[in-house]
């Protein structure tokens, strides 16, 4: 086509009218939204999602998205006379009228939601530009992660139900087929759903797993047939309950053995499948750590124990930065994350950019620090390769030549709370070593008081402690873990801390490292899980042994 022959009206009716992107939130683990989703989500002016996705999706938005909310309104609600808020097709179509780049976010996939169809249908009445993004359906991620294949080699046939639509006509072609049927329920209809079943041709001894909460942390699946399952549901004391409807995904007919789910089950036996751990560091600090905790089916809960602040007296770090500028120093040497920070404002006060550290050797006390310091446009000239500490890096330092090096001083920029560790290694080793005071560690102000109360009463089933400060502050803005908590710490002198404070330790890092620190609670979990399992007992978290607890929701 010629792009002269393009009507330039065309492009400013699509700008007048916006564009909508109806897209599938999966099931609810942020980790299945495609690739195409994201991007889409990154580019929207206004973000209308379905109330279980919110979550998911609002964390690949842009900062200051518009995200009008649902007002979900039951049918009892709307007979007592509660005014019914504007529903998702207005919002959509409002926002599109404006000109708008919508996203219309919904749980599992749009082509199997009723009434992303209809929102569609009515922005093609009047012309609105639209893309479907699809998701992985729940009918189907709900059972891959319950390790419940819904097909075997022979090809099975597989039919898909909504308990709450079906129709008697539907419920005799399900009853009389022999494939294997998905049904969308409650917990409180999943029992009267295997009924229909019944009476309609199903045999009562027909296999059935029955899935709450799937995909997410929260997921909990049950074994039983079509006749057994409410009497399940009663002895585990499922029902009756104030969350009865709650959706489930029940499979009806799996061509697998009943036993053979338990070597399928990936997800709920994970090592830390469910557990709530308390990491006492901040978001920046914890990223990498709570994304391995994730790994291993834990939920991470980030609460800092110290903030940091500029130092009392600045002069020094400005002549310490000047120095760096004009020539003083051979090395500078990065301690932590926090020390790379102060140094990079100060060269942004100054207008300084990584191209300072021209001629200048850069040590980094361990990776975190190294990748700070590559964010930051510095490639580090030393890592430590075996220990991540200061006395690691001190085992590779070279000692003070003056015939290669022109220049005796190294800049050590830290916390007013550091070890003299490493000034000491680095002087025996020749150097000269300006040890100057680049941040503050202070107390950082108590947690919520729901968290605070989760500390103290039990909520929490592991917390890592990754330094002896993390114990003392944690302890004194937040008080005293539970006992039924695991306690895990990254070294002796860590756990020493935590005893002192009458806190007992059950998980002693190998290493110095946060990363072997969550690998040695991961392992701790799975021989938890093998001698529950092994004594025949149904596999618990520690936060459900204390005295009067109850199975609890997790994010």
């Amino acid at each position: 086509m010629n792009p002269s022959s393009l009507n330039p009206s065309a492009f400013s009716a699509v700008a007048a009218h916006g564009h909508v992107t109806f897209l599938g939130a999966g099931p609810g683990d942020p980790g299945l939204l495609t690739l195409r989703a994201v991007e889409a989500l990154s580019a929207a002016d206004v973000l209308i999602a379905e109330p279980d996705v919110l979550d998911v999706v609002r964390t690949h938005a842009r900062t200051g998205v518009d995200t009008p909310q649902l007002t979900v309104v039951d049918e009892v609600s709307a007979a007592a006379g509660v005014p019914v808020i504007r529903d998702a097709a207005n919002l959509v179509m409002e926002a599109a009228r404006s000109g708008r780049r919508v996203v219309r976010a919904v749980t599992g996939d749009p082509g199997l939601d009723g009434n992303a169809a209809e929102e569609m249908l009515a922005c093609a009445a009047e012309g609105i530009p639209f893309e479907v993004v699809p998701g992985v359906a729940t009918a189907v991620g709900v059972p891959a992660y319950a390790g419940v294949p819904l097909r075997d080699k022979s090809g099975t046939d597989v039919r898909f139900l909504d308990a709450k639509t079906a129709t008697a006509r539907c419920w005799s072609e399900v009853g009389a087929s022999a494939g294997t049927l998905v049904v969308s329920a409650t917990l409180e209809t999943v029992s009267a759903a295997a009924a229909e079943l019944v009476a309609a041709g199903r045999k009562p001894d027909t296999p059935l797993t029955v899935t709450v909460a799937g995909t997410t942390t929260r997921q909990r699946t049950w074994t039983a047939t079509l006749g057994t399952i409410a009497q399940v549901f009663k002895q585990g004391k499922i029902l009756p309950s104030p969350e009865g409807g709650r959706p489930v995904i029940a499979v009806v007919g799996e061509h697998h053995p009943a036993a053979r789910r338990e070597d399928l089950s990936w997800f709920e036996s994970k090592p830390l499948f469910g557990w709530r751990v308390l990491v006492p560091r901040t978001k920046e600090q914890a990223a990498s750590l709570s994304d391995q905790l994730r790994s291993y089916g834990a939920v991470p809960h980030e609460v800092p124990t110290i903030a940091v602040e500029p130092p009392r007296t600045p002069q020094q770090m400005e002549r310490a930065v000047k120095g760096l500028v004009t020539g003083r120093y051979e090395w500078i040497a990065f301690t932590s994350v926090n020390a790379v920070k102060a140094v990079r404002e100060k060269f942004e006060e100054y207008g300084l950019d990584a191209r300072a550290f021209a001629g200048i050797k850069v040590a980094a006390v361990g990776e975190q620090t190294a990748a700070a310091l590559v964010e930051f446009g510095v490639k580090p000239d030393l890592v430590p390769s075996g220990e991540q500490s200061a006395a690691g890096l001190l085992e590779d330092w070279p000692p003070y030549d003056p015939v290669f090096d022109p220049i005796d001083r190294v800049f050590l920029p830290r916390a007013d709370i550091a070890t003299e560790t490493l000034v000491a290694g680095l002087i025996e080793l020749g150097w000269e070593v300006d040890d100057v005071t680049a941040y503050r560690t202070v107390r950082a102000s108590p947690p919520p008081a729901d968290t605070r109360e989760a500390i103290k009463g039990g909520g929490f089933d592991a917390v890592l402690f990754t330094s002896s400060s993390t114990v003392r502050n944690l302890v004194g803005i937040a008080g005293k873990p539970h006992n039924v908590t695991v306690i895990a710490c990254i070294g002796p002198a860590t756990a020493k801390t935590a005893e002192e404070h009458g806190l007992r330790v059950d998980v002693l890092s190998p290493e110095p490292s946060v990363s072997k620190l969550a690998e040695a609670l991961a392992e701790y979990g799975a021989a938890r899980r093998e001698a529950a399992k092994e004594a025949g007992e149904p596999v618990s978290r520690p936060s459900e042994r204390r005295p009067g607890a109850r199975r609890r929701r997790t994010t």
